[in-house]
């Protein structure tokens, strides 16, 4: 399952004393079968947690896809989610192979771990992968992924990442304030009947 991909760094990671993301807001939605959910995470130990908590959410047979520019932290998630799924194996950027498998360490969902980064086409460039025959009992993470792996589920969940690019904290920024270069607003959006019961603002 594994074949080159381009080097690429995401967010940095810091010592892990996570503390709780700290502005939320609910996202209306016109479709009945997607639900979509604002938050603010201002430090990379912050999208740690989320991903943590986030895992708490998932089950075999989920598709989550990620979309951010680089350094916006997708890795740092995955590797939250990673932790809190309690799976075998350190989660790093996939900077040489384009999917590494995490098996887990006690009776949960495999983690498959997937960067689309040089994928341009759609499914059919990540037929290799055999990701179709993966799903049904994993928990696949896809960066890079939107556009290319919608096909192989009708049920997945969105998590687009936007960074703050430039922004200089003011003068006279308390101490232990967050560094707006970190600061990061992320929306999850559910997509089909597996997300439309989640209640997205418990993560």
């Amino acid at each position: 399952m594994e074949a080159p991909a381009a080097a690429h760094d995401d967010q940095a990671e810091s010592p892990s004393h996570p503390t709780p993301a700290s502005t939320t807001s609910p996202v209306s939605s016109s479709s009945s079968s997607s639900s979509a959910f604002e938050l603010t995470v201002n430090s990379p130990d912050e999208m740690r947690e989320l991903g943590r908590r986030l895992a708490g959410q998932l089950r075999a047979g989920d598709l989550v896809m990620l979309t951010g520019e680089l350094g916006a932290g997708k890795t740092t998630l995955t590797r939250g989610l990673g932790e809190g799924l309690g799976v075998r194996g350190a989660v790093t950027s996939p900077t040489f192979v384009i999917a590494r498998v995490h098996p887990s360490l006690g009776d949960g969902p495999p983690l498959v771990h997937v960067d689309a980064y040089r994928l341009g086409g759609g499914l059919d460039d990540m037929e290799d992968l055999d990701l179709d025959v993966s799903l049904p009992e994993s928990v696949i993470v896809v960066e890079w992924g939107e556009g290319k792996v919608e096909e192989l589920t009708d049920d997945r969940l969105h998590l687009l990442i936007h960074r703050s690019v430039g922004t200089v904290p003011s003068r006279g920024t308390a101490p232990g304030s967050p560094d707006t270069d970190e600061v990061r607003h992320v929306t999850l959006t559910g997509v089909g009947e597996r997300w439309a019961t989640v209640d997205l603002s418990a993560v």
